[in-house]
């Protein structure tokens, strides 16, 4: 008798990180593998964010914490919020998750019922659909293009809206594409979902990383009623390069806030005590290493840019933020998964397919890694593309 859940039977695996997973076992193997999947800072953590956290263990902050996080982390959060993206949350407002990733799922389950619709723009990060499907939802995905900047329009929105439709998800600045929502764009999307009462998760891990004349906005920043609508995700992965500590949270009206630390609750208890203690020092320290990494990895961006833009059978356009290219591989016959495939085991360069976004004629290649391995990666992608 088959005894798994109906609703983890329809869920698919991860290929974001079955795609690093594999390269990670071919370098193992002694194998020079030029990782161009990696969505993760390749700096490490800032020392004076380890040493709180080395503080923390040898002051005995090893116990169990609230539920929705310590006072202090909360309320530097609050502050963060105040004055990064105009946002007013009080610190009972605030839940501190482990990871952004579990935010967005909170959040989901905190709203979506059964046979709910959520509205999810593609290409998409791999997990939006998979979460909607386990808090048993229905994703309703909206197919962006490459000339509107692969984002979603207000039309578009409204378009595919049913009398089921809960919740839409915006992810500003965008993995997999690094399409940044101007606040126009924001405020035609959240007419739409004023009007009829949708709850908006905003996803805005990748804040931090804009380029040239653009800007992240909050949507929630935009109005009272928006505010009281949107429920707000972020963490520490990207900008503070502290991935494997686990540390995200969400920002909402406090009935939504109630919900996700109820869910919480009854759940992991709290995130790690001394990551806490980290996170509080990461946001109340100096931030100028934010700035050099963002002008880090701006250089990368342009140069991978010029490079991609020379290949004469794909297609690129320019993102504003994250640190990913969304490049449009229709034209070389073959579909997304297979391509890399191939990229992977006779090139050595790690991509991810764009099926994993619901799009499969693209692949996904980032550029938070070293200049020799962009360059070097990229010559065996051109390499692959002149050949097929």
């Amino acid at each position: 008798m088959d005894s798994i859940s109906s609703r983890i039977a329809q869920v698919l695996p991860s290929l974001t990180l079955a795609v690093t997973n594999q390269a990670k076992a071919m370098q193992a193997k002694g194998e020079e593998v030029y990782g161009l999947a990696g969505g993760e800072p390749h700096s490490d953590t800032p020392d004076f964010i380890k040493e709180a956290a080395i503080a923390a263990l040898q002051s005995g902050k090893t116990k169990y914490t609230a539920s929705a996080g310590i006072p202090e982390l909360r309320q530097a959060l609050s502050d963060k919020l105040l004055k990064d993206n105009g946002l007013t949350y009080a610190p009972n407002q605030i839940c501190v998750t482990a990871g952004a990733k579990m935010a967005c799922y909170l959040a989901i389950l905190a709203v979506v019922e059964e046979g709910d619709e959520v509205i999810i723009p593609t290409p998409y990060w791999v997990s939006y659909p998979e979460m909607v499907r386990l808090a048993g939802g229905i994703p309703v995905l909206v197919e962006t293009k490459e000339s509107t900047g692969w984002k979603m329009t207000a039309e578009q929105f409204e378009d595919a809206m049913t009398p089921a439709t809960k919740m839409v998800i915006l992810n500003s600045p965008s993995n997999p594409t690094g399409a940044v929502y101007t606040e126009q764009e924001l405020r035609d999307i959240g007419d739409i979902a004023l009007g009829e009462d949708i709850v908006i998760l905003s996803d805005e891990i990748y804040e931090k990383l804009v380029y040239g004349e653009a800007k992240h906005v909050s949507i929630a920043s935009l109005s009272d009623e928006l505010y009281n609508l949107t429920i707000t995700v972020n963490g520490f992965s990207k900008a503070y390069s502290m991935t494997g500590w686990r540390l995200g949270y969400t920002a909402a009206p406090k009935h939504f806030a109630d919900a996700i630390d109820k869910i919480q609750n009854h759940t992991v208890s709290n995130v790690t005590s001394f990551a806490q203690y980290a996170a509080v020092a990461a946001l109340t320290g100096d931030q100028t290493f934010i700035e050099d990494l963002r002008g880090e990895y701006d250089v990368s961006r342009q140069f991978m840019f010029n490079r991609l833009k020379a290949i004469n059978n794909i297609r690129v356009i320019e993102p504003k933020g994250a640190f990913y290219f969304f490049v449009y591989t229709g034209n070389l016959g073959l579909k997304s998964q297979n391509l890399c495939d191939k990229l992977l085991s006779r090139y050595k360069v790690a991509a991810v397919p764009g099926i994993a976004f619901g799009y499969d004629d693209g692949i996904r290649l980032s550029y938070c890694t070293t200049l020799d391995v962009l360059n070097e990666g990229l010559t065996r992608f051109e390499q692959f593309c002149r050949e097929h």
